[in-house]
């Protein structure tokens, strides 16, 4: 009888102790999450946290090269921004980059989809094809820049030879002239992003169910009306990343023009990326590089948060 009732109280114990607690393991799951989640973290914290907070600061110092040396940047409070916003080129190179995005976005994206749905459909040598037009995408952009300098040469570019032979002039400034000059960088970007844009969206256009289209179709449905009405809804999250991938891409470009143009002829190819560059590296005023960089990045961020959005809103 003794031993029974001792017995007893003793399991009951142990049945108590063996059950898990709740509390603990909720606190073991958000351990492991933030286990796992910690390293990018990390990772975004010091190569770009601390960077973007850096190239805030700077924009309100007076940040020279003796800055290297003696490590002493005194605040200046706007100076920095008060100074770039006055300066007539910085109105210009706003213009400029607007301009440049915008007609290489376009181009880039109407002839990236008009390839794709072209190379949706199976041919002989289709695959050799594709592969040929991935060329531009994989050179250097420096070495794109430099063969097209020299092909887009007023005196001795190929382009120029091969318009005299057809007897089109052949004495076109395509980087000397101010008017040209933009213009001549767009179609060169244009060249080097449209397979970025082809791969992205022909993959896209690989997912869309043959039965929709057959649908249509059946419904009567032309290949224009079944473009607008099956493949353009379909494809619009991916349009949504080439856009924002594209415009992050382009509207930093720095590279391509300094290869091609310098930013010239006359401050005709200025954009915010090279007056970055100029201000930075060339007039070596660091404060007022980092302001118009700052700039930069606050265009990116204000694009990508309303495209995104709207994007949502019309998804809803």
């Amino acid at each position: 009888m003794t031993t029974s009732s001792i017995t007893a109280p003793a399991a009951a114990q142990a049945s108590r102790t063996s059950v898990p607690d709740p509390a603990r393991q909720r606190r073991r799951r958000t351990l492991a999450r933030w286990g796992f989640v910690a390293p990018a973290v990390v990772f975004m914290l010091l190569f770009f946290g601390y960077p973007l907070v850096r190239n805030v600061v700077m924009s309100f110092q007076h940040y020279t090269p003796k800055t290297f040396f003696t490590g002493h940047a005194p605040f200046n409070g706007t100076d920095n921004w008060s100074h770039v916003f006055r300066d007539a080129l910085f109105g210009k190179a706003l213009w400029h980059t607007l301009v440049f995005t915008a007609g290489s976005l376009l181009g880039q994206f109407c002839v990236g989809l008009a390839l794709a749905v072209f190379f949706s459909r199976r041919f002989p040598l289709g695959g050799v094809l594709r592969s040929l037009i991935l060329l531009p995408w994989l050179v250097p952009m420096v070495v794109s820049g430099v063969v097209w300098r020299r092909i887009l040469d007023q005196d001795t570019g190929v382009l120029n030879s091969f318009l005299g032979t057809l007897g089109l002039g052949g004495h076109t400034p395509w980087l000397t002239s101010p008017g040209m000059a933009l213009l001549s960088v767009i179609l060169v970007n244009i060249w080097i992003g449209i397979p970025f844009n082809m791969v992205i969206l022909y993959g896209g256009l690989q997912e869309i169910p043959r039965e929709l289209y057959e649908a249509a179709a059946l419904d009567g449905a032309t290949a224009w009306r079944s473009f607008r009405s099956v493949t353009l809804p379909m494809l619009r999250p991916v349009i949504t990343v080439v856009l924002v991938l594209g415009f992050m891409s382009t509207v930093k470009i720095l590279d391509l023009i300094l290869a091609l143009t310098d930013g010239g002829p006359a401050d005709a190819t200025q954009t915010l990326g090279t007056l970055t560059y100029q201000n930075s590296f060339v007039q070596l005023d660091f404060g007022a590089g980092a302001v118009v960089g700052n700039v930069l990045i606050l265009i990116s961020a204000v694009f990508a948060v309303f495209y995104l959005r709207a994007n949502r809103t019309e998804g809803k």
